[in-house]
């Protein structure tokens, strides 16, 4: 299995940044891609962005395209959400969660959230 932990949430300011780090072990060979989802209070929880782990390739939702980026330091084994012109309505929990090579599921792996609150 593949175990992931976040870190780095924390409250700013709007127009501020922050980054995130989802730190993987276990079974790293069998990821495909690692994604950032996040879940504001009373909503669904919504994706953000994922990179391939192998290619480094990404892919971005259109509500964070050109401000977050999404990188991975493969050495360290650790993903990195940096967020940029922060907004109160990117105020929600963020998960990292990982999709494994054959298993057919979108994603099998999922870390406890980090926090992020952006005040106005």
């Amino acid at each position: 299995q593949v175990q992931l932990v976040e870190s780095g949430g924390g409250l700013v300011q709007a127009g501020g940044s922050l980054r995130l780090s989802c730190a993987v072990s276990g079974r790293t060979f069998s990821i495909y891609r690692v994604a950032w989802f996040r879940q504001a209070p009373g909503k669904e929880r919504e994706f953000a962005t994922y990179i391939m782990w192998s290619s480094g390739g990404t892919y971005y939702a259109d509500s964070v395209k050109g401000r977050f980026t999404i990188s991975r330091d493969n050495a360290k084994n650790t993903v990195y959400l940096e967020m940029n012109s922060l907004k109160p309505e990117d105020t929600a929990v963020y998960y990292c969660a990982a999709s494994l090579l054959g298993t057919g599921r979108a994603y099998d792996c999922w870390g406890q959230g980090t926090q992020v609150t952006v005040s106005s």
